[in-house]
């Protein structure tokens, strides 16, 4: 399955206006001026989500996941490489030596912001959408990409899956962290998205 043109510019838009309250969001919580870069969108069976990631982040990723359920419902996920996660906990907290690791306090603060974006991309899709989203507590987790895909597809029904991937770039205090937004749902989820999400455009087109 793959997105048309207008499909993709559409479901941009959508995440657009939801980073710029995200943006906002954060800057409150860190007291810093955080800006999201307009995001790239993708969609891509499961299956060759590796490959299409791990150019971007290989070795060991953070992860911050939320199940989310509703109308369209699935797994959404914040991933970022270690060391971007570790840089970004850096910008957020003031650190002023630049850290190695993701100690306890820091992964705190990368749940936080996980959170925070996921529920604004989610919660905005629903208020925009008029669908209702609930969501589970988001969780961390730090492995390899491969085990983090394999888990996800573990939970697999028998119906084909999805992942809508928006790439994006966090710019704080003028450093910018790369990341990206994965929504890992059915088909049937998908397809109810791309219905909702055209005729939100159409709505958008009459007024």
């Amino acid at each position: 399955m793959q997105l048309t043109e207008r499909q993709r510019d559409a479901v941009s838009e959508l995440i657009n206006i939801a980073f710029s309250r995200t943006g906002a969001a954060l800057s409150e919580l860190t007291g810093h001026r955080v800006l999201l870069n307009a995001p790239e969108v993708s969609v891509h069976p499961t299956a060759e989500l590796p490959a299409a990631l791990a150019k971007f982040v290989p070795g060991e990723v953070a992860s911050i996941h939320q199940v989310f359920g509703g109308p369209v419902a699935g797994d959404a996920l914040l991933l970022l490489n270690h060391d971007g996660a570790v840089r970004l906990t850096d910008l957020l907290t003031d650190e002023p030596v630049p850290s190695s690791r993701l100690d306890e306090s820091a992964r705190e603060v990368l749940t936080e912001v996980g959170n925070i974006l996921l529920n604004a991309c989610l919660g905005m899709f629903g208020n925009l959408l008029d669908v209702h989203v609930s969501f589970s507590v988001p969780r961390l987790h730090l492995e390899t990409l491969d085990d983090l895909l394999a888990s996800l597809r573990a939970g697999d029904d028998a119906e084909p899956q999805y992942a809508l991937v928006i790439y994006t770039a966090f710019q704080i205090r003028d450093s910018a962290v790369r990341g990206f937004l994965v929504m890992v749902l059915s088909v049937t989820s998908l397809d109810r998205l791309i219905q909702e999400v055209e005729a939100w455009e159409e709505r958008q087109g009459q007024e």
